[in-house]
């Protein structure tokens, strides 16, 4: 008897685990200038706030990625795990985009509803990419699309 309890018990926590770790999916965690997870890219493409909040996406054209929020507005541009602005500077990154130290991810919100998509407005010329960061913030920079 308490072999079985044990086994199911074991087996409990291995499911458990299994769907805690299969719920972010292959998300890709972003962090702003000083190394703090604000945002992360879900699977879908969708650009989710740490909190949950949909507020932009990812769209490919002529193997360019775009950033577009979801009220139409092209934010930028995702280049190397990296996230620029209409001036060409850094806004969010990967962790192993850039060379800086993160902090420890903390839990996500539960993700809400995504919005529907409006119709996306011609992307600007790319500009020449900088090595600075731009002075708005990752979040501020994403809610612009909401």
């Amino acid at each position: 008897m308490k072999s079985k309890i044990f086994f199911l018990t074991v087996l409990a926590s291995f499911l458990l685990l299994t769907s805690f770790k299969n719920y972010g999916g292959n998300e890709t965690s972003l962090f702003d200038k000083n190394g703090d997870a604000k945002a992360y890219i879900a699977d879908d493409l969708t650009i989710y706030l740490w909190d949950g909040d949909p507020v932009a996406y990812l769209s490919n054209s002529n193997s360019v990625w775009h950033v577009y929020g979801f009220n139409g507005s092209h934010l930028g541009w995702y280049i190397d795990g990296i996230i620029y602005d209409h001036n060409g500077n850094a806004v969010g990154a990967q962790k192993d985009a850039v060379n800086m130290m993160t902090s420890m991810e903390g839990m996500k919100g539960m993700k809400s509803m995504k919005p529907m998509k409006s119709m996306k407005e011609m992307a600007p010329m790319k500009p020449m990419l900088s090595r600075s960061w731009s002075r708005t913030p990752l979040t501020i920079f994403l809610r612009a699309g909401e």
